[in-house]
């Protein structure tokens, strides 16, 4: 008696062979699951909304919090005032102060290294949410900060060079 509802060895093994390929192509359309960046600015900065929309960009869920005393809550997270900028960014654990690229951040979040977080000072020119049309990119360095101060990278622009 034939058994019509039977799988033959080979169409189990056509599909044991089909699942790898339908598995990443249903990845394809998942949206990455990186870490919310809360970003802390003065009301009146623009560069931070900037820098802000870049990182959204890159795919990380972004949220912004208004604040007319960023002395006290850059004191608060242990950032160094050598290496303070105009917006402070709080992400897994880490603090981000300035304009560090999207990549910085990924890399930082991969590592996990033992620190305090990441700093851009100052606002060079060029760094994301500091480039405007017509301002030429200069050269600036991300550094790893607490329990020491180390580079992290040399940028240009948002890459690394």
């Amino acid at each position: 008696m034939r058994n019509d509802h039977c799988i033959s060895r080979r169409a189990i093994l056509a599909a044991a062979g089909a699942l790898p390929l339908l598995m990443a192509t249903a990845r394809w359309g998942q949206a990455e699951n990186l870490p919310l960046v809360s970003v802390s600015k003065d009301p009146s900065c623009g560069c931070c909304d900037g820098w802000a929309a870049h990182i959204e960009a890159a795919g990380f869920p972004v949220r912004v919090v208004e604040s007319a005393d960023m002395a006290s809550l850059k004191r608060r997270l242990g950032v160094p005032a050598d290496l303070a900028s105009c917006h402070t960014a709080e992400v897994n654990g880490y603090v981000v102060e300035g304009h560090v690229p999207a990549a910085a951040i990924r890399r930082l979040l991969a590592e996990r290294p033992d620190a305090v977080g990441l700093a851009v000072p100052g606002m060079p020119a060029g760094s994301p949410g500091m480039d405007f049309p017509g301002v030429d990119p200069e050269p600036y360095e991300a550094f790893l900060f607490g329990p020491t101060t180390r580079s992290f990278g040399r940028f240009l622009g948002p890459r690394e060079i």
